[in-house]
């Protein structure tokens, strides 16, 4: 993929996947715990929507880590001029390989993240910096019906084939040796309000921009597909929240 257009189609955007403040606030509750003032380490941050709102619901201080640096000086912009900065650091970095010290954190939080280096891989990984009796919480797209479409099948064993249902995504959080809190399906409104409504308004402004540009307007017109799918088969995937516990 034509990386300088993927990351100009998201750049600005208010999140970089599927979300929202009462999801966070839903799964954030789950977790009775936690200890007063919690580090907590955000992976895959993107431009922090979410970290935010985990700075609003909690007393604790942040991690950010992405690793396309224009996100994390977004971040970093943001808190300073919520006056947050002191609360919040930013690190770039590759999330399968992190170097911070084992038993580190007392919660890793992963919206739409662990699916770049996958979601077994994820947990695999993850789990050594998790302080005893500490929390991962990730959301990961899930199939939530039987029988999916064939056409969405085809689309996700290309884009993402690692995806799983919710009943084997269980059984991989059980063979890590987690316990598992509570799991929730994101609602569709977490989808269309901060993600696919104004990605969706930027790719119509970037297939004019790019309309004689081959590989650039393919990039596009994927991203339109995958909104599409999504339009039309909602009842058949989604974004699943697993809180999970060492």
């Amino acid at each position: 993929m034509n990386l300088e257009i993927f990351f100009e189609i998201h750049q600005g955007l208010p999140r970089e996947g599927p979300g929202n403040f009462e999801s966070t606030q839903r799964a954030y509750s789950l977790l009775t715990d936690l200890p007063p003032q919690p580090l907590i380490l955000d992976l895959g941050c993107g431009p922090g929507m979410q970290t935010f709102h985990l700075l609003e619901l909690s007393n604790g201080k942040i991690i950010a880590v992405d690793n396309h640096q224009p996100f994390l000086e977004q971040l970093y912009q943001e808190a300073v001029r919520k006056g947050v900065q002191d609360r919040v650091e930013v690190v770039n970095a590759d999330m399968s390989a992190l170097e911070f010290n084992p038993n580190s954190f007392d919660l890793i939080w992963a919206e739409g993240s662990a699916y770049s280096i996958g979601f077994k891989n994820a947990l695999r990984c993850w789990k050594p910096l998790l302080k005893d009796k500490g929390y991962l919480a990730a959301t990961e797209i899930s199939w939530i019906c039987s029988n999916p479409p064939e056409e969405l099948k085809q689309f996700w064993a290309e884009e993402y084939p690692q995806m799983q249902d919710i009943e084997s995504n269980l059984t991989l959080i059980n063979q890590a040796g987690y316990r598992l809190v509570d799991y929730f399906v994101l609602p569709e409104l977490a989808w269309w309000v901060n993600y696919y409504t104004p990605l969706e308004q930027k790719l119509i402004t970037l297939s004019q921009k790019y309309q004689d540009n081959a590989e650039k307007l393919a990039v596009i017109e994927l991203h339109q597909r995958e909104i599409d799918l999504y339009r039309q088969y909602s009842a058949d995937y989604g974004y699943v929240f697993y809180l999970l516990q060492v």
